[in-house]
């Protein structure tokens, strides 16, 4: 097999994509490439799922335990890393498992992603404290009056996107769709996509679940040690948000644990969304083991 090719296991939170990861990876002895933006930092890891320490030895992993939470890792930043890395992997493997919920990430990968000017540390700072002030409201209207173009397309629910494109038109002048050229770049690999989805009802089980699990592992602990940090945009997300407001007594932790599950299958909505344009995606419960690897095997040898 002369051809190269790229798995991509895609889906919601909890859905269970890590472990079928693990084991395709296994099944073709390969590695994988984490696409999940928030299992980047090394400071995080109950609140973000990461793979056991076991999970993590039985398979090589590449972008998790990576990145310092100082550290700013951008979609075009990571596109760049992740197509050095695959250079270098395919030189000794023809199957590379790629496995996230980050859907910009993923499409990255696919098909590049275009470079974006630098920004202002300020601007950045100023937005994040108007969106714990102000919540996601006026910064969805300031988007719509200085970006329509780009309104209409972006999840506007999620705030990390929206102070993206409006950190981008206060430190430029420029609106962010207009850096957007949606030029698809060539790749050297075929991908093989799968969407992992389940029932409605038995994922948000798997989500509070896997809830109440993080706070018995410690999350508060994990959050209470980070927060001199609170201000950077990696811990701007969920999981770690509502146990801050929690620790600076804006919530009682009843009410931070129902947000975080009521936040996070929000969340999986986004998701599964998100997958369900991407072109060429082929849907799996996670359970379906062996009709993935078949599928897989028939695709690859087509």
């Amino acid at each position: 097999m002369s051809d190269k090719y790229l798995v991509i296991i895609a889906g919601p939170t909890a859905v269970g994509k890590t472990a079928l990861a693990i084991d395709i990876a296994k099944h073709y002895s390969t590695e994988i490439i984490s696409a999940d933006s928030r299992q980047f930092f090394k400071e995080m890891s109950i609140g973000t799922a990461k793979p056991s320490v076991n999970e993590l030895s039985a398979v090589k992993h590449h972008f998790i335990n990576s990145h310092s939470i100082n550290q700013e890792v951008s979609v075009g930043s990571y596109e760049k890393e992740v197509s050095n890395l695959l250079d270098s992997i395919y030189t000794h493997k023809n199957i590379i498992v790629v496995v996230g919920g980050s859907g910009l990430y993923i499409n990255a990968i696919l098909n590049g992603f275009d470079e974006l000017p630098q920004i202002n540390e300020g601007v950045r700072n100023t937005l994040n404290e108007r969106f714990r002030e102000e919540g996601i409201e006026p910064l969805q209207k300031e988007l719509l009056q200085i970006d329509p173009v780009y309104y209409q397309q972006v999840d506007i629910n999620n705030p990390q996107r929206i102070i993206r494109a409006l950190e981008i038109y206060h430190s430029t002048g420029t609106p962010f769709s207009s850096y957007r050229k949606g030029e698809q770049k060539k790749r050297s690999f075929k991908p093989v996509i799968i969407g992992l989805n389940t029932d409605r009802e038995k994922l948000y089980h798997r989500i509070n679940t896997r809830v109440d699990l993080m706070i018995q592992e410690g999350l508060v602990d994990e959050v209470k040690n980070l927060l001199p940090y609170k201000h950077l945009n990696s811990l701007n997300t969920v999981g770690y948000s509502e146990i801050f407001d929690y620790l600076e007594g804006q919530i009682s932790l009843e009410r931070a644990i129902e947000l975080i599950k009521q936040n996070s299958r929000r969340y999986a909505k986004r998701q599964i969304t998100w997958f369900k344009k991407v072109e060429g995606i082929n849907w799996f419960d996670p359970n379906q083991k062996e009709d993935i690897i078949s599928y897989i095997d028939k695709t690859i040898s087509s």
